[in-house]
């Protein structure tokens, strides 16, 4: 065989080679890539992840970012309280499997007003109901504004793994449950990370503002635990 015929041949197989190893799978690098340790809290304070920005980015800006349209529910508590969500299960995204449930700011009469047009009722075991939607009120929460996400990756994070991307937390607070879940929590960056010995982590972000919201039942449940202790 020609001996420019033999170099020719090399170089296509090293190139097919190269390309291998910088595109997995034969998908094209992720040139913006969108992992849970990146987080950015703006000027007017609001944080961004995932690209998507908390209380500014809407239901629609996230399926372009996921490609895929996710299932969105409305959830009744006892208290008659409506919260919406839409849940993306196992979805790919900068080369890490999670799921995304994404809470949506809806004003309680608009909830309220949906849950009337359900054209489904289910009663969970947490006492809770969830309400399938009418396909127009779904389309009209595509312009729903993006109050919190949940993020659960398929794999397991260790606690090693954990404080190498995102730093020490501000607080660790022990959750009272059977399988012994610690959070940990970083007020500053709007984040809670619930590490389960025997489940899956379960990563929150809100905005820093909002906090509180996570931070004060924590703390209430930690301290009424630890009176209970006490007094035994």
């Amino acid at each position: 065989m020609d001996r420019k015929i033999v170099l020719s041949l090399t170089s296509i197989v090293l190139i097919v080679l190269a390309i291998a190893i910088l595109i997995p799978g034969g998908k094209a690098p992720d040139t913006q890539p969108r992992l849970p340790w990146d987080i950015e809290i703006g000027a007017d304070g609001k944080s961004t992840v995932f690209g998507l920005s908390l209380g500014s980015s809407t239901l629609d800006d996230a399926r372009k970012i996921l490609r895929d349209s996710g299932s969105t529910s409305l959830f009744v508590n006892p208290d008659n309280q409506y919260h919406i969500e839409t849940y993306f299960e196992r979805m790919a995204l900068s080369g890490i499997r999670a799921s995304f449930v994404l809470a949506l700011d809806v004003d309680p009469a608009t909830a309220e007003a949906m849950y009337k047009r359900g054209v489904r009722l289910k009663s969970l075991e947490s006492g809770n109901k969830q309400v399938t939607l009418t396909d127009d009120d779904v389309l009209q929460l595509s312009q729903a504004k993006i109050d919190h996400i949940t993020y659960i990756p398929v794999a397991n994070l260790d606690a090693e793994m954990l404080e190498g991307r995102f730093g020490q937390p501000k607080y660790k607070l022990e959750e009272q449950t059977e399988v012994g879940t610690i959070h940990w929590l970083y007020p500053e960056k709007g984040l809670d990370i619930s590490l389960n010995t025997e489940g899956k982590e379960v990563f929150q972000y809100v905005n820093p503002k909002d906090f509180d919201r996570i931070l004060k039942p924590l703390q209430e449940a930690h301290q009424a635990a630890n009176n209970s202790t006490s007094k035994e």
